[in-house]
């Protein structure tokens, strides 16, 4: 957790870099002219505070209807999974129609990932994608864009350090947050460096490029990447909504946000997070919530029961979950 006098700056980072929408209601009668200024939009209904036992976490700052939008978010950094590498867009991960020669969906996409795709299509990938694949790993693919960011001066080297795990403290630590040896993390970090070396990048441009700041990195991303599962179409029900997500099937890749990521666990949650049909993370509030009440998120499928919930998010986050409703045995 950073410190508490931190908190007011590194917050302002992170809404600098999310799309507020505030809820509208629209009549069922024509409206009077049109007036002369338009109204100034409702301030963003949540704010960022610590919690009395849990870091971070997100607030109401006003009462909250149901099925409101809270807001949007885009990614600090994502990729598609490598089994629709040529089915999704490269930046946005927006389903193709069909394949194309650019592997992006639009101009806009291509425009946008210039500053990462002009490092990565210098170099090949093949050695470091198939030792993901014939590994089963997602995340050090994450580690690979985000250093594509770094070199080519699209992101800072610490972009990730205000999320958590805020202090990796000891091996014991790093392993069980990451579910794998250090010998492991130390092989994924020297073939990046190799590959990086190989196309021509010299020692300066990869002096970030250490043990260290890649285990810290893929630290940060398993505790606080998304799987991205793309619901399609057009849903306004809030509870359709809900529902698709569930059936929306495998990932089309993961991705790493910045508020998004300050939103604690509950497995009975008062917000929804979805994706319509690209990264644009979309939090919905599930039920009417108070102003000045918690709003939280659940990390995994809440239909578990509660044996199988509590095993999760401990091997997978680190914690033992105290909500109301494991409180209750339920």
């Amino acid at each position: 957790m950073p410190p508490a006098v931190d908190l007011g700056r590194r917050c302002a980072r992170a809404l600098s870099v999310t799309r507020w929408f505030s809820a509208t209601t629209t009549s069922d009668y024509p409206s009077p002219s049109p007036s002369p200024s338009p109204s100034p939009p409702l301030p963003p209904p949540i704010r960022v505070a610590l919690t009395e036992s849990a870091g971070r976490g997100v607030f109401a700052t006003r009462r909250i209807g149901a099925g409101d939008l809270l807001h949007t978010a885009e990614p600090l950094v994502a990729h598609p999974s490598l089994s629709l590498r040529h089915s999704v867009c490269y930046f946005c991960l927006r389903n193709l129609k069909s394949e194309t020669n650019s592997g992006f969906c639009s101009d806009e996409c291509i425009d946008q990932s210039k500053g990462f795709y002009e490092a990565e299509k210098k170099i090949d990938w093949s050695a470091f994608d198939d030792y993901c694949r014939t590994q089963g790993l997602k995340y050090p693919l994450l580690v690979k864009r985000l250093a594509c960011m770094v070199m080519s001066g699209e992101a800072s080297a610490e972009i990730l350090d205000i999320l958590q795990p805020a202090r990796l403290q000891s091996e014991t630590i790093i392993r069980h947050v990451l579910l794998s040896s250090l010998t492991q993390m130390e092989e994924e970090s020297r073939l990046m460096r190799s590959t990086f070396s190989k196309a021509g990048f010299k020692d300066e441009q990869m002096n970030f490029l250490t043990k260290q700041w890649y285990t810290g990195v893929l630290a940060r991303i398993r505790i606080n990447a998304f799987r991205v599962e793309l619901i399609g179409g057009l849903y306004e029900d809030l509870f359709l909504s809900a529902a698709a997500s569930v059936d929306a099937g495998a990932a089309v890749g993961n991705a790493v946000y910045m508020l998004p990521s300050f939103y604690n666990h509950d497995c009975d949650p008062n917000v929804h997070i979805l994706w319509i049909d690209n990264t644009t993370a979309r939090l919905k509030a599930l039920r009417e919530i108070e102003a000045g009440e918690e709003l939280r998120i659940c990390y995994i499928d809440a239909s578990m029961d509660h044996d199988a919930r509590n095993a999760l998010l401990f091997n997978g986050f680190g914690f033992v979950c105290n909500c109301l409703r494991c409180s209750s045995g339920d």
